[in-house]
């Protein structure tokens, strides 16, 4: 039986696998307790428990994405990321234009 914290992350992780199935060289992998997303071996976004969104972006585009609501610099066990991580609450990607603009912000940042 899994919690409702897992399942809000499987939830999640399920939203994102649909609006990136079509991608040429997606892959999945669990890491750092997060079900990462990769495209071409680079990690664009994770789901982290309790439906957070990991964003891996430039650190020019973290700091200025860091002023939107609900967004702050991830944190993996004892260690804080730099601004290019970033975790996403669930408010702030309630539906699925709002969970694509931060997979776009992922993969602008993946091409950059």
């Amino acid at each position: 039986m899994t919690s409702s914290m897992d399942a809000a992350a499987t939830e999640l992780a399920d939203r994102v696998r649909a609006l990136l199935m079509s991608e040429p060289g997606l892959e999945e992998k669990r890491m750092f307790g997060t079900r990462a997303f990769l495209l071409h071996g680079r990690i664009l976004v994770g789901t982290r428990k309790e439906g957070v969104l990991l964003v891996r972006v430039t650190e020019e585009k973290g700091a200025a994405l860091l002023t939107e609501p609900g967004v702050s610099i991830a944190v993996m066990g004892a260690k804080t990321m730099g601004p290019s991580w970033l975790d996403v609450a669930p408010t702030a990607i309630e539906n699925d234009d709002a969970l694509m603009s931060w997979i776009d912000a992922a993969r602008e940042s993946a091409g950059a």
